[in-house]
């Protein structure tokens, strides 16, 4: 049997979630709410992700506070009314679309918010412009021509442990079935990780201990309100001298499986400009094959994984426990279902879409269950 296609148990310490297979959907910005609602660009593209195939959707970067985004157009969780959006256009995709486990990842900018699309160039808005001025662990800004962000009181950190606290009651009350935590990347958890970003002379800053006390502390808020697995997600390395790096990675994976977490997902990167970073097929693997070596932490690997085989091959040979595809899956919808095809594998898929399978192909679907689908009708022969 296909590794990619056999179902994994995420454990939790208060139960567990069972993926059908072994290849998630990585959570990608789509940086079209409004004012942090979801609206029905999500719902469109919610329901195509959740009919991919995967054993697992993870929502894009959802800000726990206003301040957290990462562009005004960020999907946000903090407050009531925004997680009752979210949750209303998340479930209706799900009765639109195959069940499937879906994450959410729960984020805040720090210092790279107050930023524009891609799309627009992705450069920092100006105050006079509709920007905002920024939080982060030190008032040194990302780029030397940026804004210096403001540097958090243990006030405001209190404020972000509490924000991160509500918006995972609220993503259980939109029907969330796991949480990842935003470690990675350069955003607010990454930068009081790395060295290059954290100059703080207090407890949440200086060596190992204080810079990772705020991972930390959110990792135990969330677990002890949210009842699911509860992961986090960091860059392994800031490609740069001096920053972050991979022995500290696997030192706070570590203390994470120790406190319960269920999963790690090891990315790299984006703390810093000066990255220097080896872009290669599979260039990450290494680094989360590390941690699960010497933690035996269930760890996503992610990276530039794009044809089947090569997912194969990081499942056998041990390198991860799962695997994530990002913007593959965005040029490609239907890459479970190829790989599928190819691995010998199966994907549960809507009867809607079962007559575009070619003949050779169409024992790789599932079809979901006509009591769960709202056109439950049989698939036409043409």
């Amino acid at each position: 049997m296909s590794q990619l296609f056999s179902p994994y148990t995420l454990s939790a310490a208060n139960g567990e979630l069972t993926l059908p297979n072994r290849w998630v959907i990585a959570p990608m910005c789509q940086y079209s709410a409004d004012e942090g609602l979801a609206n029905d660009w999500h719902l469109t593209h919610w329901t195509n992700m959740l009919n991919a195939g995967a054993g697992m959707f993870i929502i894009e970067a959802t800000a726990v506070s206003a301040l957290g985004r990462i562009t005004p157009g960020c999907l946000g969780i903090w407050d009531q009314q925004r997680g009752d959006a979210l949750g209303e256009h998340l479930q209706r995709a799900r009765r639109l679309a195959p069940a499937t486990p879906v994450c959410i990842q729960l984020a805040h900018a720090g210092r790279k918010g107050s930023s524009e699309a891609p799309w627009r160039g992705g450069g920092q808005i100006a105050l006079d412009d509709g920007g905002w001025v920024c939080q982060a662990p030190s008032a040194l800004p990302h780029a030397p021509h940026e804004q210096a962000p403001q540097a958090m009181s243990l006030g405001e950190i209190d404020d972000l442990r509490q924000a991160f606290q509500d918006a995972a009651q609220r993503a259980a009350q939109a029907g969330i079935d796991a949480i990842e935590l935003h470690g990675a990347h350069g955003y607010l958890l990454h930068q009081f990780l790395s060295p290059l970003a954290n100059q703080r002379d207090d407890d949440y800053g200086g060596d190992w201990q204080g810079r990772t006390r705020l991972v930390r502390e959110l990792f135990a808020d969330v677990s002890a309100v949210f009842k699911g697995p509860v992961g986090v997600r960091l860059s392994a390395t800031d490609w740069v001298e001096g920053g972050w790096g991979p022995e500290d990675t696997v030192r706070l994976s570590q203390w994470l499986r120790e406190a319960g977490a269920s999963f790690v997902h090891i990315s790299t990167a984006g703390v810093s400009p000066l990255q220097k970073i080896p872009v290669a097929p599979g260039f990450q693997l290494p680094f989360a094959q590390q941690v699960k070596a010497a933690t035996g932490l269930t760890t996503i690997g992610v990276g530039l994984v794009t044809e089947p085989d090569q997912a194969e091959a990081a499942l056998t040979q041990g390198q991860v426990d799962l695997i994530a595809l990002a913007r593959g899956v965005l040029f490609n919808p239907r890459w479970g279902w190829s790989a599928a095809a190819a691995l010998g594998g199966r994907v549960q898929a809507s009867p809607q879409y079962q007559r575009a399978l070619p003949a050779n192909a169409r024992s790789i679907c599932k079809i979901k269950s006509a009591s769960s689908c709202t056109h439950a009708k049989s698939p036409s022969k043409a």
